[in-house]
């Protein structure tokens, strides 16, 4: 039997929901953990902007439920009123309806994990959730703001196991109807229409006309729901700006959201009871369109060609000649000159065909590596090997360096994580961290492919060398190895190991792999000049390893260690050659170019 909310969406007339209620608690109440949390801090607060939407015509207004799955409130430190945080979500909803005499719906809201989970785990957390929000009254299921398909249909697989209350089912679309994930308006349509939901639709997104442009690509199986953000917002002061879109803008918008079949039409992020106001007014007089509101698309200019060319170092491994690479450390500072010249330096040399050049290595900041990087191909020639760190960067910072580095000509990249910033000259810092090496290693990846981290198309497809970091001497061993499978299958092309110096650790490593590596290995020697600087390679570096062998001759030898540690480091470089693709060497301290003598 068709519950009365079906039966308004089907009969009539259209449902006017309520606006941004996350973004108004957020101003409203200081230092929240998360809007949601709010329920128990500042009740009378919510249900004041809930009484505002009621009272501006709202005749469905969303309990502050939004984030209320145990997953996000965890990240708070607030997993433990996941109960009382969802049931008081509804209670305030519906102490606000009471308090205005007038019948409105009220939407539990559900949002999405904001993480990675199985399809068991999603079911789980969405059912969770949904049980204690109908349990508490709720006359319905707003599932909202999802970008990813797939976990929108476990949420509403995952409600479905313990409730039958209706299901709107909504997602965000840019201004092409595209979600973030690549997925068009129409394609999500489909696909939502045959399951058990009572409507669909765009929440949140780029604005009014981006989800007027989604709800043009959906056909007309289900009915329909359109609220979005007021626009696209800003930071000024620390505080989130949205835009100041007139009224009238909004109640034009409900006309076309309503000629194109929305029966339910409200807000998202930015919206406040003034511009429900104007949908309301423009819902009851039946309002017409009265401009047209059609975006424009915008033209891309790919440049293909030249640009997807082979690197030096790609033709060298396929061709199986021996690589020999050279490790620098950028300036820490502003001035690139004296690198410039070590670079011109070991390309005149005739023995070094590359240079990679580490990203902040020891979490001290130096110029950015694939600057230093651009700089030298132009002014010494020489190709580069750029390390590039996540821990710098969130995934859209990550896509912007590596679009320049190929616009650059800096085609071949070692994806690291990043040594955690405690350990430099940045104490009580933190890292980034959205993605490790390998899910850089899945961005260069699907760059590759011609699409961004989350499948959107790009202007032309990338052609970038990817490389990965492997530690023989690694003190996890099984993870190590779990993480270079991996890194291989995620669609790295070459590796680079951590400084080894017993290469018996090589052979230990690809017996526990299984086998010899699937993708070229170049082997990291670095000359020790000093039993001192060996004491600290051993015990105060993270997987490394120097045989205690080599540490009493380096202390026997007094001032001549130098010429211990060049000679060991030459017989290291010969070995290499019968076990791997090529070597990349540190340069002695103070004396760079020496490291030419390694080379025969």
């Amino acid at each position: 039997m068709a519950s009365r909310f079906e039966d308004r969406l089907a009969k009539g007339p259209v449902i006017v929901a309520d606006g941004g209620m996350g973004a108004l608690v957020t101003s409203a109440v200081p230092r929240l953990r998360c809007p949601e949390e709010a329920n128990l801090r500042a009740p009378d607060a919510v249900v004041s902007l809930h009484v505002g939407f009621i009272n501006a015509g709202a005749d469905l207004i969303e309990a502050n439920s939004f984030g209320a799955n145990r997953r996000k409130l965890a990240q708070h430190f607030l997993e433990n009123d996941l109960e009382a945080i969802n049931s008081a979500a509804v209670k305030l909803a519906r102490q606000a309806r009471e308090t205005v005499g007038r019948d409105v719906f009220i939407a539990g809201s559900i949002g999405p994990l904001g993480e990675p989970a199985s399809a068991r785990v999603r079911h789980e957390l969405f059912s969770e959730q949904a049980v204690i929000l109908e349990g508490r009254g709720a006359d319905l299921l707003m599932v909202e703001t999802f970008y990813d398909l797939e976990e929108l249909v476990d949420a509403i697989d995952g409600i479905r196991e313990v409730s039958a209350l209706p299901i709107v089912a909504l997602l965000t679309f840019d201004e092409g109807a595209v979600t973030l994930a690549g997925v068009t308006a129409q394609e999500a349509a489909q696909r939502l229409a045959g399951l058990d939901i009572a409507a669909l639709g765009a929440n949140h997104g780029a604005g009014l006309l981006a989800a007027l442009t989604a709800l043009e690509g959906m056909d007309g199986q289900k009915p329909l729901a359109a609220l979005p953000n007021i626009g696209l917002a800003s930071l000024a002061g620390g505080r989130v700006i949205f835009p100041h879109a007139s009224p009238d803008y909004f109640g034009e918008f409900a006309a076309h959201a309503r000629e194109l079949g929305a029966k339910i039409i409200g807000g998202c992020c930015g919206t406040t009871p003034v511009e429900i106001a104007a949908i309301r007014a423009a819902v009851e007089e039946e309002r017409k369109p009265r401009t047209s509101l059609v975006l424009e698309e915008r033209e891309l200019a790919a440049a293909l060609g030249e640009e997807q060319r082979e690197t030096g170092l790609a033709r060298a491994l396929r061709e199986g000649e021996w690589v020999v690479s050279v490790q620098l450390d950028p300036p820490l500072g502003g001035n690139v000159s004296g690198l410039v010249e070590l670079a011109q330096g070991l390309k005149e040399s005739g023995r070094v065909g590359f240079v990679d050049v580490n990203d902040n290595a020891g979490a001290r900041a130096g110029m950015n590596a694939v600057i230093v990087s651009s700089v030298l191909e132009r002014a010494a020639g020489i190709e580069t090997i750029p390390h590039l760190t996540t821990r710098d960067y969130t995934v859209m910072g990550l896509e912007a360096v590596l679009f320049g580095a190929h616009a650059e000509g800096v085609r071949n990249i070692l994806a690291v994580t990043g040594d955690p910033p405690e350990v430099g000259d940045y104490p009580g810092s933190r890292g980034v961290y959205e993605i490790d090496a390998i899910g850089l290693v899945e961005l260069m990846a699907r760059l590759n492919k011609g699409e961004d981290f989350n499948g959107r198309p790009i202007d032309a497809p990338t052609s970038f060398l990817i490389g990965v970091a492997v530690n023989p001497t690694a003190d996890d061993l099984d993870v190590e190895l779990d993480r270079y499978r991996r890194k291989i299958e995620a669609g790295a092309h070459f590796a680079m190991t951590q400084l080894v110096f017993d290469l018996e650790h090589l052979d230990r490593f690809f017996e526990q792999f299984g086998g010899p590596s699937p993708i070229p290995v170049l082997v990291g020697i670095c000359p020790i000049w000093s039993y001192r600087f060996a004491l600290r390679l051993n015990n105060e570096l993270p997987g490394i390893a120097v045989p205690e062998s080599l540490q009493e001759a380096l202390r026997d030898a007094g001032p001549e260690a130098p010429e211990v540690g060049m000679a060991y480091a030459k017989e290291l470089y010969e070995a290499a050659r019968e076990k791997a693709a090529g070597v990349y060497l540190v340069a002695p301290y103070r004396r760079p170019l020496n490291v030419l003598e390694l080379i025969s």
